[in-house]
């Protein structure tokens, strides 16, 4: 059925689609017995697929990266999609526009999409006010970013301020220094830079009683040298694990004609053409620190034997998004079934690659 709609989907713009699906979502979560229905649609419990990480308790490996609820709007209603966790943002101190329109592209050949979306969002105080409201349902993420005319000499007092203001409402949170569609915030990743946030970062957490894990994520653009540098830097810091990997700048081995690619032009790209980069480099920071370091792989799982694959070269954790727009609603329960060795998902792989 998602093959159809996805058909007619697919014929609008992304980002129209994206708002649509999101009032569509608040429209359930209204409704009586909304999100229980959703619940049986499309969410598969197994105690086989609890996992315990970061001192956290997830009753499956499978999240939903950021960049799908920015806001914090729809937590609720996407945990009863079959999710175990979550990630919000990214957010920044101030609310931002993000860049201009159009800024969303879809490679259906590539089953990827490149994005210039610009950290658009209506800043963590939104957020919190709407954690307050209405507490979360599943392990939520604060995934947190400086505000695109902060230069980057002041970026740590950006995150200091969005840490604080988020965290009594968050399990856990993701420093975002990756995201290559703001002006020069990929810089943040050079070691000083990165190690200042750090240091600023830890040392806030020191006076809350409540601890609260810290994750950083990577680009997949950075060379093996400077990951590992990164790696150095993040197990003698107290840093509790890494989000591996961000979408990428690279437009290699596409299928959609290059003239079109040129004319999209700049941008993240996500999606099937991310899958391998990804997992070399969830495989590489597993070997690299000795299975110490807690990893949430994420960059183009578009099927349920993906999924296991990156969860096999030591990913901790999984997380998903282009694969959902491709794959639809039952994507995570699919992948679920797999993991936890249900036969009924032996055919997952085979139905999503039709998709086109």
């Amino acid at each position: 059925m998602y093959r159809l709609i996805s058909k007619i989907l697919f014929r609008f713009s992304p980002e129209r689609i994206h708002n649509m699906t999101m009032k569509i979502l608040r429209i359930v979560s209204f409704m009586p017995l909304g999100n229980k229905v959703l619940e049986w649609l499309y969410s598969f419990n197994n105690p086989s697929l609890e996992r315990e990480i970061f001192g956290l308790k997830f009753k499956n490996p499978v999240g939903f990266a950021a960049g799908f609820d920015k806001n914090g709007d729809y937590y609720n209603t996407i945990a009863a999609l079959g999710f175990g966790f979550m990630e919000i943002g990214s957010l920044t101190p101030e609310p931002q526009p993000g860049n201009p329109k159009p800024r969303i592209f879809r490679l259906i050949q590539d089953k990827a999409i490149i994005n210039r979306m610009g950290i658009n969002n209506k800043g963590v105080k939104y957020a919190v006010g709407k954690l307050q409201k209405c507490p979360p349902k599943l392990i939520l993420g604060g995934n947190i970013a400086k505000n695109t005319t902060t230069p980057n000499d002041d970026a740590a007092k950006d995150y200091e301020k969005a840490f604080s203001l988020l965290y009594d409402y968050v399990d856990y949170f993701v420093i975002n220094v990756s995201c290559p569609n703001v002006k020069d915030l990929t810089s943040l990743q050079n070691i000083e830079s990165t190690a200042e946030i750090i240091d600023h970062i830890l040392e806030l957490r020191r006076y809350y009683d409540d601890y609260r894990p810290i994750l950083i994520k990577v680009s997949p653009d950075i060379s093996t040298e400077h990951l590992d540098s990164l790696l150095d830097l993040i197990m003698i810091s107290g840093i509790d694990g890494i989000v591996a990997t961000n979408t990428t700048r690279s437009r290699e081995n596409l299928v959609t004609y290059r003239g079109t690619v040129d004319d999209i032009g700049n941008g993240g790209l996500s999606g099937a053409p991310l899958f391998r980069k990804s997992i070399e480099m969830v495989r590489h920071i597993h070997a690299y620190t000795k299975g110490i370091l807690p990893i949430i792989g994420v960059g183009g799982i578009m099927t349920p034997s993906q999924a296991k694959e990156m969860l096999d070269a030591g990913a901790s954790l999984i997380q998903i998004y282009t694969g959902y727009i491709y794959n639809g609603p039952g994507f995570v329960k699919r992948i679920l079934k797999m993991l936890s060795g249900d036969g009924n998902a032996n055919n997952s792989k085979t139905n999503s690659s039709k998709i086109s």
